[in-house]
């Protein structure tokens, strides 16, 4: 009986029937055997996991001692490498700056005087650091740029060490590669500056040998490298980091040198605890001063409470600063853990199991929805088919088994579709058959009247005179009746369009002669036609007729697109086994939607016409066993391309 019941559901509900106890009775049994288990060992294990993160916490701190100590040894050396990169970018800004004076000198738009006064004005603006500045001087020690010495000469200056470092940078120029950078340091005392003791001083400098240059950029490394301020206030941060570290509930980080001087606390810095003793007598911190490394426990009471308790420190050695770093908590707060661990396993137990009992039910539902819903998915499509809705398709969402079944209906449906295309493509090809037959009877039987309407129209307009008020009249009926006649014409020839008579023709002369003679047609003024005809085009075998009529046909086409004026560009070129002649306008382009019907019989886009022009030019080139394209954009143009076989094949 359950069984049929669970067999007459849907699909989401017996997925839900038969997967939920699968999923809830093994998360309950899991559920209460883990938290079992958790709590044991969260007692076995708490103290040792607690006394691991004291060990970690200790570790930690000593690591980023040790980095902040390594970060400042090593920050002097790569500022000095910071400082000499910015020293080289300085000196090539300002060998550019005169190597661009020099030029203008050699155009002769400045003369040498004007082209350094320039450069010494700019350079002696440019301050480096401090008190660091930009100078040049001549290979013999002459300063030609410098903010106080300038004129002077320095060739046999020493530095503090007593070595003539001008006379060094002055050979090295002379040897250095084009383009080269070269840098020199050396001890320099400025007394102007205060200084009472030598620093070191470091130019880059490059030699501008047009002009017999030395142009150099110089600045004490002092200046720019060693900074205190922003070394103290690191550290300052670096304090506040550890002190505010928590251990625990009540447990920090603290530090002190070997004396017990407190350097890090949360509260008590700069005080000395070295005779500090704990609940018990026990002068605790002269022992970890004199062990350096290890573990310790005490008891100890704080103001406020009735009984001591046991704390336990872990401390380590840090040998740079002979620093002790210790880290301490209290060991009831370790079991506080434990206890919260079993209530909250108990307590959170049931909450779990009642949450991922609905998130199961709700994954459930989502399962079974994939499922379904393709399949109902499936349905709704099959039944559109059957009413005749050959169009459907459904939408493939997965590559499983539904996916494939999927395809192949959709493969399925499209045959299907297919093939009723063709049957109605069949029935409006006997319909264009029948309409054929009947066009060219009535073309016939219309011709007769048309041509009698033309005479009488021709003859009474030969009676009156222009300005008779009936003249205009009879000027419309004869307009009528040749665009009747013309309608007439068309439908004659889509209905029987002659054989193609084949000859081997100029295919260029042929276009040139037919641009010649439609560029005079009414249709065309305001129009430039560009001709572009490939050399040594091959000979075709064709209907010179009939391509004449095509050509004029789509040359007219794209007068009637351009009645504001615009270019049109005709050219012709070889494609493998194909003549191509491309006809290209300005005009006023397609819509999409009317692009794929164009070549349609009496499908037009324009207000006065039969349709009939383009399906003509269609069925001429197809004789031709050729092939003919079109695309558009509206308000940009359209391109019409037509292929002609240079080898014409008989079926």
């Amino acid at each position: 009986m359950l069984f049929k019941f669970v067999n007459n559901l849907k699909i989401r509900w017996k997925m839900t029937v038969v997967v939920l106890p699968l999923v809830l009775i093994p998360i309950f049994v899991v559920g209460t055997v883990v938290g079992w288990i958790a709590y044991r060992q969260a007692h076995l294990g708490i103290t040792q996991t607690s006394m691991d993160d004291l060990d970690h916490l200790a570790a930690f701190t000593v690591d980023l001692l040790d980095a902040h100590n390594s970060q400042f040894q090593v920050y002097q050396q790569d500022r000095k490498t910071t400082t000499e990169h910015e020293l080289k970018s300085l000196t090539n800004l300002a060998y550019n700056l005169v190597e661009s004076q020099d030029r203008l000198l050699r155009n002769g738009e400045i003369d040498l005087a004007s082209a350094q006064e320039v450069a010494r004005t700019t350079l002696k603006r440019v301050q480096v650091g401090e008190s660091g500045y930009i100078y040049t001087m001549t290979t013999s020690g002459e300063l030609k740029v410098h903010i106080a010495q300038e004129g002077e000469n320095i060739y046999g200056e020493t530095d503090e060490d007593g070595r003539p470092f001008i006379r060094a940078m002055c050979t090295a120029a002379q040897n250095a590669a084009e383009g080269e950078l070269l840098t020199i340091v050396y001890p320099w005392r400025n007394a102007e500056l205060g200084d009472t003791t030598p620093r070191q001083k470091m130019v880059v400098y490059r030699y501008f040998k047009p002009w017999d240059w030395i142009i150099a950029t110089g600045s004490y490394l002092d200046e720019t490298y060693e900074n205190p301020k922003a070394e103290q206030e690191s550290f300052a941060k670096l304090k506040d980091r550890i002190k505010a570290k928590k251990v625990g509930k009540t447990g920090y980080i603290y530090a002190m040198d070997r004396k017990g001087t407190l350097t890090i606390h949360p509260e008590a810095e700069g005080e000395n605890i070295f005779a500090s003793k704990d609940s018990n007598g026990t002068p605790f911190i002269k022992n970890m001063c004199k062990r350096r490394e290890g573990w310790i426990r005490y008891p100890w009471k704080n103001p406020g409470e009735t009984e001591p308790r046991r704390k336990i420190v872990r401390y380590i050695y840090y040998q740079p600063w002979d620093w002790i770093v210790a880290v301490s908590s209290y060991e009831d707060e370790f079991y506080s853990e434990t206890n919260q661990i079993k209530n909250r396993i108990l307590g959170s137990l049931g909450i779990i199991s009642f949450i991922v009992a609905i998130i199961s039910i709700l994954m459930v539902f989502l399962a079974a929805k994939f499922l379904s819903d393709p399949i109902r998915h499936m349905t709704s499509v099959i039944r559109n088919v059957r009413r005749g809705q050959f169009n459907e398709q459904m939408k493939i969402s997965s590559r499983d088994e539904l996916g494939e079944l999927a395809v192949t209906f959709n493969r399925m449906t499209r045959n299907l579709n297919r093939n009723r295309e063709l049957e109605v493509n069949l029935a409006q090809q006997g319909k264009m058959a029948s309409l054929g037959i009947l066009s060219s009877g009535v073309a016939h039987e219309i011709n007769n009247p048309l041509g009698v309407i033309l005479g009488y129209a021709g003859y009474l307009e030969n009676k009156l005179d222009p300005e008779d008020p009936n003249y205009h009249f009879i000027h419309e009926i004869k307009r009528e009746s040749k665009r009747c006649k013309k309608i007439v014409q068309d439908l004659l020839s889509y209905a029987r369009t002659p054989q193609p008579e084949f000859a081997e023709t100029d295919f260029n002369k042929l276009l040139d002669q037919i641009v010649n003679f439609a560029a005079n047609h009414t249709d065309m003024h305001g129009i430039r036609i560009v001709k572009k005809f490939a050399d040594d085009l091959p000979a075709l075998t064709i209907d010179g007729d009939q391509i004449r009529q095509v050509a004029i046909n789509l040359i007219l086409n794209a007068g009637a697109a351009m009645s504001e004026g615009g270019v049109l560009k005709v050219s012709t070129f070889q494609e493998g086994e194909f003549v191509v002649a491309s006809f290209v306008d300005t005009g006023s382009g397609i819509d999409e939607a009317d692009l794929e019907h164009i070549f349609e019989p009496f499908y037009t886009t324009k207000d006065r016409g039969t349709g009939l022009g383009l399906a003509i030019t269609k069925q001429i080139i197809e004789q031709h066993h050729g092939t003919i394209e079109m695309s558009s954009q509206l308000n940009q143009g359209t391109s019409v391309t037509v292929r002609l076989p240079l080898v014409r094949e008989e079926f």
